[in-house]
């Protein structure tokens, strides 16, 4: 008697497979870690059936830019994203994380924003993905960060590189393509990232158009006001001649009114750039209170360097006099910015009660200005300082529906899982993406291209964000009349509702909203996908 593979076979759901074709009652094979037969599937004697009756079966969701590097690991971040349908997270965003190289500089410098990694300790991408191959039930893609290379190579220099260190830039960036990384990512508004110009980004994405990766960019000068000279950046660098150009672009946390993006879009087509963005469906962000708030060169310092000058009361009168007047002025911020400014997180024991009070309000609090409030808590906590930037145009759902419904729209949380009061689309953007915006921006068929299928394909995960056999099995249950985010900016970690069970390379990790304990997860490696059918679907 021939011995069968064990088998899960998900009953009576309705599928909707990620490639826009229309939705069909069927039961799902799983074996293997793949998606066997979509149809009719008659259970054998060992297999195990779930009962998807009333309930959609869908692609996991791919998170095209998420800061879960390090805390991928930690089950309550696993549960947050599971419960959202998420599968696979894309790492190595904003140009800064732990490879190439040690990770203690990228460590230090994002830990209010990607936290530590447990075990990582030098090497490159091979080794950094080989460190998520099960060890958690999530899967992890990972970009090579621009900034880091640059570190790597040459330190904290902000003057433009040489013939040699580009080559080796280019050389790690190579490295780390060939052990599988999706593409290039830059932080052009942090350290080292705000140093490089467009030529020299432009020279390290040819390893990356060479074998058809994507470079994806935090662009320069932040966004809202300044959208258009970003856009225009990234068109040059994509398209920037035969020896540099041709490679497809990405642009992270497109934030802007939808009139402005749609024109910068149909510009950068005519310009002949391949260029794809992700969003999360809210207007406030989240970053480093220093870079919102410290003269750029602070960045560049180490940080006992920075503490010092930080702690001098000389320094303080020249940043009160000189520097906070250009803080008011900044069209992100405004004279308002103390208000504007929520605290998300700090290490600093003494300064726990600060987490979900605005700089304003700790002044108070404290009794001093809104100056000594910023500079004494950046001291206190060795600038490891995150916080919610509120803004002053809170776009309403309609003018952010324009833009999810764009072809070139996939779903990105930019979620930041580091602090006690964290922003709230760590926990709720793509449940919020499903129960606002199915019906406003794509319906059910839209929503698995837009925030499936479509990142596959865009990031090189062959294989996945679709049902058909052969795929990974990396499968969400939705039910469709509950699917919705609970995360406020008062409650931010609050689990999405109406997804409890979720399945990673054919493995149930999430069983009636309870993590499994199973760490079927891996560090995937790029593996281009061909033009496909979900392009221009809704």
């Amino acid at each position: 008697m021939t011995a069968h593979p064990h088998r899960t076979v998900l009953r009576g759901g309705v599928v909707i497979d990620g490639t826009g074709s229309a939705r069909r009652t069927a039961d799902v094979e799983v074996t293997g870690g793949r998606v066997g037969a979509v149809g009719e599937v008659e259970a054998r004697s060992g297999d195990t059936v779930v009962d998807c009756r009333g309930r959609f079966v869908m692609p996991g969701f791919i998170d095209a830019h998420a800061h879960a590097d390090g805390l991928v690991f930690d089950p309550d971040v696993q549960l947050t994203l599971l419960r959202q349908g998420v599968t696979t997270v894309i790492g190595g965003q904003d140009g800064v994380s732990y490879a190439p190289g040690d990770g203690v500089w990228a460590s230090r410098y994002f830990a209010a924003i990607n936290g530590p990694h447990p075990t990582y300790a030098g090497g490159g991408v091979a080794e950094l993905l080989a460190s998520y191959d099960d060890a958690t039930p999530l899967n992890v893609g990972y970009l090579v960060p621009a900034g880091t290379v640059r570190h790597e190579v040459m330190g904290m220099q902000t003057g433009r590189a040489d013939a040699v260190q580009l080559a080796e830039m280019q050389r790690l960036v190579a490295d780390g393509l060939d052990a599988g990384a999706l593409g290039l990512s830059t932080g052009l508004d942090y350290v080292p990232g705000i140093f490089a110009d467009a030529q020299e980004l432009a020279a390290l994405c040819a390893p990356v158009a060479a074998v058809g990766g994507l470079y994806v960019t935090h662009m320069r000068g932040g966004y809202e006001t300044n959208t258009a000279a970003g856009v225009r950046e990234v068109v040059s660098i994509c398209t920037g001649g035969d020896a540099h150009g041709g490679v497809r672009g990405h642009v992270s946390h497109l934030h802007v009114d939808a009139d402005d993006a749609e024109r910068l879009l149909a510009e950068s087509a005519a310009s002949g750039a391949d260029l794809s963005f992700d969003m999360y469906p809210y207007t406030r962000g989240c970053t480093l209170v220093s870079m919102a708030v410290l003269p750029p060169e602070y960045s560049a310092l180490a940080v006992d360097e920075a503490l010092g000058r930080l702690a001098d009361p000389a320094e303080r009168t020249r940043l009160r006099g000189e520097w906070f007047p250009r803080v008011a002025d900044k069209p992100s911020l405004g004279p308002d910015w103390p208000a504007m400014i929520r605290v998300g997180h700090t290490p600093a024991a003494d300064w726990a009660w600060a987490p979900g009070l605005t700089i304003a309000q700790i002044a108070r609090e404290r009794g001093t200005d809104v100056v000594d409030a910023t500079l004494d808590l950046l001291v206190a906590g060795r600038l490891e300082v995150n916080a919610v930037m509120a803004v002053s145009d809170e776009r309403p759902i309609e003018n952010l529906a324009r833009l999810f419904a764009h072809d070139a729209f996939t779903g990105g949380s930019d979620g930041i899982f580091v602090g006690a009061v964290p922003h709230p689309r760590a926990a709720g953007s793509f449940a919020r993406l499903l129960g606002t915006y199915v019906g406003r921006s794509f319906d059910w068929e839209g929503a698995a291209v837009h925030l499936a299928a479509r990142t596959a394909e865009r990031f090189g995960l062959a294989g996945r964000g679709v049902i058909r056999p052969g795929a990974a099995a990396d499968i969400a249950i939705v039910d469709p009349l509950a699917a919705s985010d609970a995360a406020t900016y008062d409650d931010p970690r609050a689990l999405a509702r109406g997804i409890h069970d979720v399945f990673v390379g054919g493995v149930r990790v999430l069983r009636d909203g309870m993590l499994t304990g199973a760490l079927a997860g891996r560090g995937l490696r790029r593996s281009p996908i061909p033009t496909t059918s979900t392009k221009g679907t809704p």
